[in-house]
């Protein structure tokens, strides 16, 4: 297992962390992601400890807190060989203040999550999304406090805008709070939106960036192909609800380029696609999910050998989209404002 410094920190993490969305499936939304239950979940753990892959990921927002309840009970008995990330932000309940990144609901979040968590501290903890509605200062000083008072040790932010982000740390530095250490956000070969600006941003203010949905909300298992049935999986069953949308003929186009790529290499469209972000600037860390052990091991694979700059270059080539304004304006302009990735 490679192991990568986690963004703005010294904590050093696997290139692979285990999302957790999949444990629980208490409601119609989770439950087409998947229903992994404490025994199952307790050996997909033992797997990924096995492998080296001693990251995992949650949120409360997962299946109404199930998924930190099941994790918890997984890791039981070895808390010390582990790291957890968990989340907060989005609505938890109907009460009013259940819901944002408040000094009042931070709190008393990270409190409920590490009850259902069954441990002392959460090791990275997120802001699972940008609440307009509080200041700033305040989301920033409630995180800080519980960074001081021991419950949580590293901060992060998922989902936000880069003027978000980049508000958010001069705030950081302007009062000497906890500074955000990883961006968590969207990133695959056929969503490759997070590298016009956030990407940028990383770079210049050592921002890590933790993959969530590294194979496009389950486009790129494998299962979808030009002129063939849909195989059943997570968007069979209805788990792309929320994604975003994909032209289909981009898509049939970028994974006849990963299946040219599979044949040379004798790997898998996952693997593949999985291997060309582990190449990408500021990528710390990519959260992989699985329903069983086959997926999980196929994964895993991913790592351990490299795409050739050739296969690098192809792939590149047949993912690019056109961009929105300004970042299609600055491509006229690199020679001052060069693109990361080129």
């Amino acid at each position: 297992m490679e192991y990568r410094r986690f963004g703005h920190s010294g904590l050093k993490v696997p290139v692979f962390s285990f999302g957790t969305a999949t444990f629980g499936g208490s409601n119609e939304f989770f439950k087409n992601w998947g229903d992994t239950n404490v025994k199952e979940a307790t050996r997909l753990v033992d797997i990924c400890l096995e492998r080296g892959v001693n990251f995992f990921d949650t949120a409360d927002v997962y299946s109404a807190g199930a998924s930190e309840e099941i994790l918890g009970q997984a890791i039981k008995g070895r808390r010390e060989k582990v790291l957890i990330s968990s989340k907060a932000t989005f609505k938890m309940s109907e009460d009013p203040n259940a819901v944002g990144s408040s000094r009042y609901h931070l709190i008393q979040a990270c409190e409920a999550s590490l009850k259902r968590l069954g441990v002392d501290h959460i090791d990275v903890y997120f802001m699972h999304g940008f609440d307009a509605l509080t200041p700033v200062e305040e989301v920033l000083s409630a995180l800080d406090h519980l960074v001081q008072s021991g419950k949580i040790r590293y901060i992060g932010c998922s989902n936000f805008s880069g003027w978000h982000l980049m508000k958010s740390l001069a705030v950081s530095e302007k009062y000497g709070l906890a500074r955000y250490a990883v961006y968590q956000g969207y990133y695959s070969l056929i969503g490759r939106e997070y590298e016009w600006e956030l990407m940028p941003l990383g770079l210049d203010q050592d921002v890590g960036l933790m993959i969530w949905s590294p194979l496009g909300w389950g486009r790129l298992t494998g299962k979808i192909r030009r002129n063939q049935p849909m195989a059943k999986g997570r968007i069979q069953a209805g788990g792309s609800v929320g994604g975003p949308e994909v032209p289909q003929e981009y898509l049939y186009q970028v994974i006849d380029v990963i299946d040219e790529i599979a044949e040379e290499t004798g790997k898998t469209v996952s693997q593949i696609a999985l291997n060309w972000l582990l190449h990408r600037p500021t990528v710390t860390n990519i959260i992989i999910g699985a329903r069983d052990e086959a997926q999980l091991l196929q994964n895993l694979d991913a790592i351990g050998w490299s795409l050739t700059q050739a296969q690098m270059a192809k792939l590149d080539a047949v993912s690019t989209r056109a961009r929105t304004y300004p970042y299609w304006h600055q491509l006229d302009f690199t020679e001052r404002n060069p693109i990361p990735t080129a």
